[in-house]
């Protein structure tokens, strides 16, 4: 007979909030792998800020769970600051549903990729022409995530903000602002060390948040100063129909200046990180299989030629790199981790979850359960051709969550991730320097404790 009740559900003591435990283990993302690989599929442990959460690793049993439209209000409480129009990641599902529409139409739309790619592909250009020139001077190994990060931002900031930045210098001041941002949320949530006191740190970060919403404000004003020039009705068929304008499209739903300010800059927060560490991890991984990468390398010889940049078209024509690419987020999904509020009560196997419990998402996990995944330390981009994508059960792979709270910019990602492997990995080889030690740590997103270095050759 079944077992009914989150008490029935195996999982460690309930001793205190799990913090220390969490610790001892490395951070969230490893004590996820330890719980499931001691308890089963389906686990009941302390998780601070939520008492008691059950975390779910068996795809199959997480289909139960793939329509809650709701996110654990303490869990995101620390983004509150950062936002005038309460919490974006927390929304009510009235709100929440037309607003991910919206996003969705510019976010997940081929008009808003093509629309940016010229403008991506120059920033990668440039800076990979940085990096040439280094090599040429005989500098030392670079730091993809440090450089990849400031790249991934950069376009997001194109994209969120585009030519109203009109010059290099102001879009460079907002790349610095954001950082100013980030640095503080992690100094508070991780206790990372970072220059300068916590009042300086704070001040900083005051400042540049103030001068992130003005200049959001700015372009929203801009937009209604066209609209108002050329005729409101006719402005906003023109900006639907174009749908590669993220402001004009919330200002064309009819969302509220604050709400526009948010939205701009929690696409932006997300954006950041994420790209850039997925890329990292992807070179990561081809410096240590050459084979692989020696595979990708020639397939982007064949589609591209003479030509060291892919156009939008090229991308499909990429099959390799994207499996590469989708299964270096499988080994190091950028963000490890996700959680859902149960609204009803969920039957998940023999247990049953009452409303209201914190629902866990583990997606490294997931990603390693070795009933889904055979070997599944081991890098293979053969896992994802289209037969073995097609035999293998839909929500064995989460790298951008499940559901509708999923990760509105997964397309946008992965189109900014193809191009700048396609760039990079047609100029250089990577060569990992025989030190290196790299650690995966929790930093909101899966990121390398020390960084990856890379030492660069010229194909």
């Amino acid at each position: 007979m079944p077992d009914d009740g989150i008490d029935r559900i195996p999982g460690p003591p309930a001793d205190g909030d799990g913090a220390g435990a969490i610790a001892a283990a490395g951070g969230l993302h490893n004590y996820q792998l330890e719980l499931h690989a001691e308890y089963g599929p389906v686990v009941r442990f302390p998780l601070p800020g939520a008492d008691v959460a059950v975390s779910v690793a068996d795809p199959v049993l997480l289909e139960a769970t793939a329509k809650i439209n709701k996110r654990p209000e303490q869990l995101f409480a620390f983004l509150e600051p950062l936002q005038e129009s309460g919490n974006m990641q927390t929304l009510p599902a009235a709100e929440h549903t037309p607003w991910r529409r919206v996003m969705l139409s510019v976010l997940a739309g081929r008009p808003a990729h093509e629309a940016h790619f010229a403008r991506f592909a120059a920033l990668t250009t440039a800076m990979a022409d940085r990096w040439a020139a280094d090599a040429g001077r005989g500098g030392g190994p670079v730091e993809l995530q440090k450089d990849l990060s400031k790249l991934s931002l950069q376009m997001v900031c194109e994209f969120a903000l585009g030519s109203e930045l009109a010059s290099e210098e102001s879009a460079a001041r907002v790349v610095a602002a954001f950082e100013d941002v980030l640095t503080d949320q992690l100094a508070r949530l991780y206790q990372v060390d970072v220059a300068g006191t916590e009042e300086e740190r704070r001040t900083r970060a005051d400042e540049a948040l103030a001068y992130l919403r003005g200049t959001v404000d700015e372009v929203l004003a801009a937009h209604r100063a066209r609209g108002a020039a050329e005729g409101a009705e006719r402005a906003e068929r023109a900006e639907r129909a174009d749908g590669s304008d993220l402001i004009a499209a919330l200002a064309a739903a009819g969302e509220a200046p604050a709400r526009i300010r948010d939205t701009v800059l929690m696409t932006m927060m997300a954006a950041h990180h994420t790209t850039g560490v997925a890329i990292s991890w992807a070179l990561h991984l081809l410096s240590r299989h050459p084979r692989e990468a020696d595979r990708t390398a020639a397939e982007l010889d064949r589609v591209l030629g003479d030509r060291t940049t892919p156009d939008y078209g090229d991308l499909r024509n990429l099959p390799y790199l994207d499996m590469v690419l989708r299964e270096s987020m499988r080994l190091y999904p950028p963000g490890p981790y996700g959680a859902r509020e149960a609204t009803e009560d969920l039957r998940l196997g023999d247990y049953t979850v009452p409303a209201g419990t914190t629902v866990f998402y583990p997606f490294w996990a997931v990603h390693m359960n070795p009933a889904h995944w055979p070997d599944p330390e081991t890098f293979d981009p053969g896992r994802f051709t289209p037969e073995a994508t097609a035999a293998r059960h839909r929500l064995a792979y989460i790298p951008f969550g499940i559901g509708p709270r999923s990760c509105e910019g997964a397309a946008l990602a992965m189109v900014e991730a193809k191009l700048v492997l396609a760039v990079l990995l047609k100029r250089f080889r990577f060569e990992a320097p025989p030190d290196q030690t790299v650690t995966p740590v929790e930093r909101f997103v899966l990121w390398a404790a020390e960084d990856i270095r890379m030492d660069l050759t010229p194909r």
